[in-house]
């Protein structure tokens, strides 16, 4: 997008939020949650006897990165695999509820829906049940990825890259696709893990967070200002590795990091606010960039903006999508500039 064509001020731009579409592949989950009470101890093992009192089941992964691109007005087009079983049919059931498309939902018989289960009780989580494979697709599954990817990118305006290192990604697919897209002048914007993290050669924007960073390169340093010159090398090192257009790293409560050729550096620190819950903070921040990357902004502004949203969903109890009218009230109430 030509900077006479970026939107000129902050209600334009959110706006403009509402004509694009999103492209996300990688891997969906299930959240589900078990809220009890502790009466006794259980006479047959030293644990606690959970009484539940309600179920939850609500939807986690690359599919929480729809519902936050949904939320800020765009319209998401999943792209994963999850098992014939009782946890995939969930998660369709819960995509159609929330007027989500599962047109690029491949369905597979030979490996689970990734879910991970919450048993809770006095407002504590007791334990977590994870059932979930990590290995690659086969060929078969791969296969099948690949043709509703395809099918899917004509329509994007973004692809978001969401890896769990659950095992829908992989280098050759990663490769695959970015490749795809940047023939067809599709930008693309990543959420790495460590298994893929150095796979995502010639993305246009890469969004590690700190510990990301240290464990995909191999590399030790802190987070206090001290250590800004290795932090500083390591994002070179990055750069030298992956050539991604910008480098978007979160900091926590630092705020976050962006580098590009066209604006350099920046550091914007985070606002301070009552933290209540960082859970979902990044599939917020990956949904803000993706958005801005699609429309053409410059690396601090998407930064900015993507470290209020981050911010704003701390404030919340469990993982929640952005509200994007308080996002815009915020970003004017601090000022924010497109340019």
């Amino acid at each position: 997008m030509s900077a006479s064509s970026l939107p000129a001020s902050l209600p334009e731009l959110f706006a403009a939020f509402n004509r694009l579409t999103v492209l996300i592949v990688g891997d969906v989950m299930m959240d589900a949650y078990v809220w009890g009470k502790v009466g006794r101890i259980s006479p047959e093992a030293p644990v606690p006897v959970v009484n539940v009192g309600r179920t939850e089941q609500r939807l986690g992964g690359a599919a929480n990165v729809a519902l936050n691109v949904q939320a800020l007005g765009a319209t998401p087009l999943l792209c994963a695999v999850v098992g014939e079983d009782t946890g995939g049919d969930q998660l369709i059931g819960l995509l159609l509820d929330k007027d989500l498309s599962a047109e690029g939902i491949v369905r597979s018989a030979h490996r689970p829906t990734t879910v991970k289960q919450r048993i809770l009780a006095a407002g504590q989580q007791l334990i977590r049940i994870d059932s979930e494979v990590e290995h690659d697709l086969n060929p078969a599954e791969s296969a099948a990825l690949q043709q509703r990817y395809e099918a899917l990118l004509a329509r994007a305006d973004v692809v978001i890259f969401e890896d769990y290192d659950k095992g829908v990604l992989n280098a050759g697919s990663i490769a695959h696709f970015i490749d795809l897209a940047r023939q067809r002048g599709i930008p693309t914007v990543v959420d790495p893990k460590k298994k893929n993290f150095l796979a995502y050669q010639y993305c246009t924007l890469f969004k590690p967070n700190l510990k990301e960073l240290r464990e995909g390169l191999k590399l030790e340093f802190g987070d206090t200002d001290a250590d800004r010159p290795q932090f500083e090398a390591a994002v070179d090192r990055l750069r030298e590795l992956l050539t991604p257009e910008i480098v978007l790293v979160t900091l926590s409560e630092r705020g976050v990091f962006s580098e590009s050729a066209a604006t350099g550096r920046s550091y914007i620190p985070a606002h301070l606010r009552m933290i209540s819950d960082v859970s979902g903070a990044g599939d917020t921040v990956i949904s803000i960039a993706a958005l801005c990357v699609a429309l053409g902004l410059p690396a601090p502004v998407t930064a900015a903006l993507a470290n209020l949203g981050g911010g704003l969903v701390c404030e919340q109890v469990g993982v929640v999508p952005i509200e994007k009218q308080r996002l815009l009230e915020e970003a004017q109430q601090t000022g924010l500039q497109l340019v």
